[in-house]
């Protein structure tokens, strides 16, 4: 399954911060939207992303109250993306391996969605059923 058929299914939508937001706003955006990251846009270019991770890694270093802590101190500002036509299979791999749970998706460069590794590990599955349920069609006829 490709990241198109993904974001067809799931939707476009995706949660935005500023760099110069504090990481205290972040906890907040994330908790209202039930989400694990933020992409960190300046305009419509994308400069970063910002996770679960790296808040929990700011209070674990004791960096300060959230209140005073950036977003532009505690962010990835080259991250893994993906792109519309990348197989869900493929992602899959690449976010195990690096240990990552969103990539944005860019396409010509402008960000135009978000995959988790729930979006990526369902849609394979969901393949992995399909596959199944043909190979027992074929089998049995």
């Amino acid at each position: 399954m490709l990241v198109r058929e993904i974001l067809a299914h799931k939707g476009h939508a995706v949660h935005t911060c500023h760099a110069d937001d504090t990481l205290a706003d972040v906890v907040a955006c994330l908790m209202h939207h039930n989400c694990g990251s933020l992409v960190v846009m300046d305009g419509d270019e994308m400069v970063g992303i910002v996770t679960e991770r790296d808040v929990l890694r700011s209070c674990a270093e004791a960096r300060g109250p959230l209140d005073f802590v950036q977003v532009s101190e505690r962010m990835t500002t080259e991250p893994i993306t993906a792109r519309l036509d990348d197989e869900a299979a493929g992602l899959m791999g690449v976010m195990t391996e690096r240990r990552i749970r969103h990539l944005p998706v860019l396409e010509h460069g402008k960000l135009c969605g978000m995959v988790s590794i729930g979006d990526v590990v369902k849609a394979h599955h969901h393949e992995l059923c399909q596959e199944n349920h043909y190979l027992k069609s074929y089998i049995l006829s």
